[in-house]
């Protein structure tokens, strides 16, 4: 397949800058993946598009405050650190800037608040990554690390929302659910759901389970070359925990739907369940879903509008097929939906 089959015209005006200012105000577009658009809406309206015995897949891993802000030790110059992953008590894995000028041995420091965190930069990887080592005065424990990063950090907005985050990025790029701390990028689709919503779908006899897959820089990864199977996604870890199978696999047996919120709940469940019965515990997923993929596991999908090209956006044409999904999204830009982490919603039954 050619990566530019996956290609579509957008507007930067209808790339959402800000978040709706109640969650489920959302608008939500209903694509049934035999026959097209069946309605316009929002997403308050969820339940009334499940059924009871549907079982409601989410991902509940939470975002930390990843973008360290700083400068260069002794010259001053500006440094920015993307966290990407912990390897142990005080390496990590991290996209810097600027990339080329900071060599194996440079120090940086990072502070706001009274508190300080120092750098040294340990391995240059490719494409501006670095083995990063971070320490602080309490750094004798994980935790002492983390409390920094909570008052130093800055919510790691996505590159395509152009403005500095805000105190309320803090709670609004994270699900009401959130817990499991590791993502740098939130499961999007998930920050449509509040705690009243959540309650109708349960009333209506909707179950919910909880998945972690920590979202990592890959989310963004663009699909650099011609071919989409020349693509690699990034290797994401996610738990599956024994309660959440026990549901899942039984809703599979008796024939009940799942619906997995968003792609990352996606990748889980699908990862999981490839070889079968579905099975609890920790993993590792590197599978990249695209046209051609089997779905074993989920039977609807509740996703935000995705990138051109992006893999994201292959996994949905996988699930209700690249024409449905392309007219879609045409007619989603006709109607000025709201794209991105912060825009609009599609559910696909």
């Amino acid at each position: 397949m050619d990566v530019a089959d996956f290609d579509f015209a957008l507007p930067p005006e209808l790339i959402a800058q800000q978040p709706c200012a109640a969650r489920d105000d959302a608008r939500l577009l209903v694509l049934d993946r035999a026959g097209g658009v069946l309605a316009h809406s929002t997403v308050a309206s969820l339940p009334g598009w499940l059924q009871p015995g549907d079982v409601l897949a989410v991902n509940d891993t939470r975002v930390f405050p990843a973008r360290l802000l700083g400068h260069r030790v002794p010259s001053g110059g500006a440094v920015e650190c993307l966290l990407l992953e912990r390897l142990d008590r005080g390496r990590w894995d991290a996209l810097v800037h600027p990339g080329q000028k900071l060599r194996v041995g440079e120090r940086v420091r990072f502070e706001a608040g009274g508190r300080a965190i120092d750098g040294e930069i340990l391995e240059r990887r490719n494409f501006g990554r670095r083995t990063v080592h971070l320490n602080c005065e309490d750094s004798d424990a994980a935790g002492d690390i983390d409390a920094y990063i909570d008052a130093i950090g800055h919510v790691p907005l996505p590159p395509y929302i152009r403005r500095p985050d805000a105190d309320a990025d803090r709670e609004r790029y994270q699900t009401v659910y959130a817990r499991v701390r590791g993502s740098v990028a939130a499961p999007t689709a998930g920050l449509h759901l509040t705690e009243p919503l959540l309650g109708a779908l349960a009333t209506k006899g909707v179950d919910r389970v909880e998945v972690t897959l920590h979202v990592g820089y890959g989310t963004f990864k663009p699909v650099r070359g011609e071919h989409v199977e020349d693509h690699a996604v990034d290797p994401e870890c996610y738990t599956i925990p024994a309660a959440a199978a026990v549901a899942l696999n039984a809703a599979r047996d008796a024939g009940r739907r799942v619906v997995a919120v968003g792609t990352t709940t996606t990748r889980a469940l699908e990862s999981a369940g490839r070889h079968g019965t579905l099975a609890a515990g920790e993993a590792v997923s590197d599978l990249f879903i695209r046209p051609g993929h089997r779905f074993t596991v989920v039977g609807g999908l509740l996703t935000n509008f995705h990138l051109p090209r992006s893999s994201l956006l292959m996994l949905v044409c996988a699930f209700a097929g690249r024409e449905r999904v392309l007219a879609a999204y045409a007619e989603a830009v006709r109607l000025g939906y709201r794209f991105y982490s912060y825009g609009d919603a599609m559910l696909v039954l």
